[in-house]
């Protein structure tokens, strides 16, 4: 579903210049949930940002569903396949769009019929009811917020979904209602994630397989087994381990 082959990311120019992905590569198998962890600057959100078409100063290959992506241009057939789901959900909904407003936009753009329907279908994928339909986002929580937004991302009906720390800016009682929901979506329409997340109990528990990153540059890929049994090969990926706070290898 995904090929990522010698990606180099960066700002500015010299002698500014920051690069900050160098020669990453990775591929994600249709159905998989693939993640990417690292401590904070490490490149993990500028790899999704690059793949979504936000950045467009980078170099190397990039695959969807074998079809090779360039530059930052990408077209409403890349949109119906590819969506993504931001960190904050505070910030990526316009506070003087109803939800209502917001669905019908997303489904619009992407050439949709039936609108009415699929706004009350995609409200009850994301576990909220009609009655959330012309609330505006002052008035729902941080986790209706971010259904809301995984709702708008489902509107496209994707097949790979870029979700950038997901749960990360929501309090710790919603965030597995959230990451629960992530998963039943995931079973129920065949989707593929990439996760980014510096949380490695959530990757462990939502994905199969994921890169370690430092510095830009992918130091290992390995499965999730081996990350909940603490045998990463570098000695950076078993520090992240250890370091990591309340993780359990159990």
């Amino acid at each position: 579903m995904l090929t990522v082959k010698d990606l180099n990311v960066w700002f500015g120019f010299p002698p500014d210049r920051v690069d900050a992905v160098k020669a990453a590569s990775f591929a994600v198998a249709p159905g998989e949930s693939f993640g990417l962890v690292g401590e904070s600057g490490s490149g993990k959100s500028t790899i999704l940002r690059a793949i979504a078409g936000l950045i467009d100063t980078w170099s190397g290959r990039i695959e969807v569903d074998g079809k090779a992506v360039a530059g930052r241009t990408r077209d409403r057939a890349f949109y119906r396949t590819v969506q993504m789901v931001f960190q904050d959900p505070y910030a990526s909904l316009h506070p003087r769009h109803s939800v209502d407003a917001v669905l019908n936009e997303a489904l619009t753009l992407q050439g949709m019929d039936d609108i009415d329907a699929r706004i009350t279908r995609l409200l009850e994928d994301v576990g909220l009811g009609r009655g959330f339909r012309f609330r505006y986002p002052h008035q729902l929580s941080g986790g209706q917020r971010q259904r809301v937004a995984i709702a708008r991302a489902l509107a496209a009906e994707p097949r790979l979904l870029l979700l950038d720390e997901p749960t990360s800016a929501l309090d710790v009682s919603v965030q597995a209602e959230i990451l629960n929901l992530l998963a039943d979506l995931r079973a129920e329409h065949k989707l593929t994630y990439v996760m980014v997340s510096h949380d490695l109990a959530v990757v462990a528990h939502m994905c199969d397989r994921l890169a370690v990153m430092q510095h830009g540059r992918i130091l290992e890929v390995m499965t999730a087994d081996a990350l909940r049994r603490g045998a990463g090969q570098q000695d950076y990926t078993r520090n992240l381990i250890a370091a990591s706070t309340g993780y359990s290898r159990s």
